[in-house]
């Protein structure tokens, strides 16, 4: 019996020895203060909500070996230059080399610059700017879909309504806007329509007034939003307080809490929001349902619209490095993350390419919708028109 016991023993050692549990440092570099934090600190969250989970299920298996997440987190403040900075901490003194996040474009794009020449994979989630798949960066990846992928279906919906006089107020010294501007332009020109103004304003305006007072005197029959949460929603509280009676659409995914901190629900009443279909939950699935709930307990707050774009990163990391079976060849999980499915745990409603969830540029692409509040939500409305494979194809093209 003594010798069954220490056979025993030595085995129970050697396996503990053999299937070993360590830890896998994730860094995310994203805005958690500032004015881009309505989309950066929801989406620090659910990288941290994706990698309890992902955890508490055991964790990623890598051959023998199993590996615990550990979130290390930094605030860019949607600054390129800080973005810089967090991420060369990130890689430099904290040894990471999965790197997540990224809700605006100007900070992904200065990371971008000098990703692809570091020991490192790079997934960006809310930044729409076009150019960022566009580089043939093999160590990047994109979850959200670039701003005009979104703005020309957008085009084509609101000529649909019948509009033909459109006035645009927007950030739109905002590459990622300006871009889905122009391409809705150009989809409502095609219909017989034009953009009879573009005004401005700036991230940290809140008195636009002025801008609609201009617009009221040009009399269009549609107005079209594009910025940031907090400014848009003066945008559409002030419009109502102007006397301005057209129907007002948008380009910002922000949620219904961050929109009547400034503007109350009968300002918002049918507003539409026309942007990639992100979490409502009146459209959402059963995983988007889940995820809201389980969001909603860990932070004591709903989550934004876009937040799952990090929140599916994380499980799309998983499943390359798995895929490659390896933590410490980046580039082997690099091309293993072209090449997963769509993972089961993801919350966004993806459009494969091939089969496969990110294309031959690194990019995902999601269906787009049309949500319109009614009476304090968020309501899906009807799907807009997405053909992810011919944006691949005319992305490829392109060499930003």
């Amino acid at each position: 019996m003594r010798l069954t016991a220490i056979t025993a023993a030595m085995v129970m050692t050697a396996g503990a020895a053999w299937a070993e549990e360590k830890t896998l440092d994730i860094g995310v570099s994203d805005a958690l203060t500032g004015g881009g934090a309505v989309y950066g600190l929801p989406q620090t969250n659910a990288v941290k909500l994706a990698a309890k989970e992902i955890n508490a299920s055991g964790g990623i298996k890598v051959g023998e070996d199993t590996y615990m997440l550990n979130v290390i987190a930094y605030d860019d403040k949607a600054n390129p230059t800080e973005a810089s900075n967090a991420v060369r901490k990130l890689i430099d003194r904290d040894g990471v080399k999965y790197i997540l996040g990224f809700c605006c474009s100007g900070a992904t794009g200065a990371v971008a610059s000098f990703i692809e020449y570091e020991d490192a994979v790079m997934l960006v989630g809310n930044a729409a700017e076009r150019s960022i798949t566009t580089r043939e960066i093999p160590n990047l990846t994109r979850t959200r879909p670039p701003a005009d992928y979104t703005g020309a279906a957008a085009g084509t919906f609101v000529a649909e309504k019948g509009h033909k006089r459109v006035a645009v107020l927007g950030a739109l010294d905002v590459g990622f806007y300006a871009s889905y501007v122009d391409a809705f332009e150009k989809e409502l020109v095609k219909a017989g329509g034009e953009i009879v103004s573009r005004e401005a304003f700036g991230l940290k305006d809140r008195d636009m007034s002025p801008q609609l007072t201009k617009i009221r005197g040009q009399e269009p029959d549609a107005i079209l939003v594009v910025g940031y949460v907090e400014p848009a929603a003066f945008i559409y509280r002030q419009a109502v307080e102007l006397g301005i009676d057209v129907p007002r659409y948008g380009f910002t995914s922000g949620s219904e809490e961050q929109f009547t901190r400034v503007a109350t629900s009968e300002q918002m009443e049918g507003v539409w929001d026309l942007r990639p279909t992100e979490l409502t939950l009146l459209s959402a699935s059963e995983n988007g349902k889940a995820y809201h709930a389980n969001y909603t307990e860990e932070y004591g707050i709903a989550p934004s619209p876009s937040s799952p774009y990090s929140y599916d990163q994380t499980y799309a990391l998983k499943d390359a490095i798995e895929a490659a079976g390896t933590v410490d060849d980046t580039e082997a999980v690099a091309e293993a993350l072209r090449e997963i499915a769509v993972p089961d745990e993801v919350v966004m409603q993806y459009l494969p390419v091939d089969d496969k969830m990110f294309d031959e540029n690194g990019q995902a692409y999601t269906s787009n919708g049309a949500f319109q509040w009614q009476g304090g939500n968020w309501v899906f409305v009807q799907d807009l028109p997405s053909d992810a494979a011919a944006y691949s194809a005319f992305l490829s093209t392109l060499d930003d």
